[in-house]
């Protein structure tokens, strides 16, 4: 099995030499406690049986005797230590002499042929908290962005024999990961709007990502982070339930002047919203006037009603009004 990873700035290649698979020779540590007992009861007959009284008085040792208790003792040790105990969601990976024999997931106390060295990984979900790292996004923008990934071992024989320590390494490719995620996005998709212009060269990987924003897609964002780091540790034996950005801000040194540009953005949507408003409330009123009265405007005289509706409307301050008291064409 042969896994590459592509999101980095080169081609790297891991060659996997290793699979998890059951183990065969395990069964129940009940059993092997069993034995070791029963041996060390064994030795210790054989042991006192060997010292017997001759005719005078004399105590007579019997070398077998001796030799036998001891053999029967060194199998009881070896029984004995060929236990171990498992716990749910951990596994046991078994080598015998630095050869992979196997991985023993069954929780209770299990036991395995006493040569064989037995190295516990824990298969229970963990968290690891990326801290806020400065990273640029796709326009160039420094801003500032932290992950919390939900991850656990799916396959123990490579997180034993893969990775030296598959904990730093699910922390590294963390990073690794956010860097790239961060700077594959803009910061705000209005932002990505306001710097494409017509980018002939973009490819279709960089158009879409412009589409899908920081702030505003923090859903497909995660699922992206989530795929690209399962890719990553999938060498480890390490798989990831779930993430999530928990941190997201402009770096301090521009937020004030990325704050005043959302206020004035704001601003000038607010108002874009009362012009039309307006337009459409004098439009109205214009329409009735000519279908409901008499009263025929020239175009001069329509005009200035506009204008004065227009600032009636539009302004952010209440109109003084004025009582015209002569002619309408006076």
């Amino acid at each position: 099995m042969t896994i590459q990873d592509h999101s980095g700035s080169g081609l790297s290649t891991i060659r996997v030499r290793v699979d998890d698979r059951p183990a065969i020779l395990v069964g129940s540590g009940y059993v092997a406690l069993l034995i070791a007992f029963v041996f060390f009861l064994l030795a210790g007959w054989i042991a006192y049986g060997g010292f017997a009284r001759d005719v005078y008085g004399g105590v007579h040792v019997s070398g077998w005797s001796l030799f036998v208790a001891l053999l029967c003792l060194i199998v009881a040790a070896l029984f004995g230590a060929s236990i171990y105990s498992l716990q749910p969601n951990e596994s046991a990976v078994l080598t015998l002499f630095g050869a992979y024999a196997g991985t023993d997931s069954a929780p209770g106390l299990r036991a395995t042929v006493p040569l064989f060295k037995v190295a516990k990984v824990s298969q229970r979900v963990r968290y690891h908290e990326c801290g806020k790292l400065k990273v640029n996004d796709l326009i160039g923008n420094p801003i500032e962005i932290g992950a919390v990934v939900v991850w656990r071992v799916d396959d123990s024989a490579k997180a034993i024999f893969q990775i030296d320590d598959y904990a730093d390494f699910v922390g590294a490719q963390t990073e690794s990961a956010l860097r790239h995620i961060a700077g594959r996005h803009p910061y705000d998709f209005d932002e990505a709007v306001a710097h494409s212009g017509h980018d002939d060269s973009a490819s279709h990987a960089q158009i879409a990502a412009r589409t899908l924003s920081l702030r505003e897609s923090g859903d497909q964002v995660t699922n992206e982070l989530i795929a690209e780091l399962r890719e990553r540790l999938a060498v480890a034996g390490v798989t990831i339930d779930e993430a999530w950005i928990n941190h997201l801000a402009y770096a301090p040194e521009i937020a004030p002047v990325m704050l005043r540009r959302q206020q004035a953005s704001a601003v000038i949507a607010a108002r874009k919203l009362v012009v039309s408003g307006a337009v459409d409330i004098v439009k109205e009123a214009l329409d009735k006037l000519r279908e409901q009265t008499d009263i025929d405007l020239d175009p001069e005289r329509k005009a200035a009603m506009v204008s004065n509706l227009l600032v009636v409307l539009v302004s952010d301050k209440d109109a003084t009004p004025v009582v015209n008291t002569g002619t309408l064409y006076a």
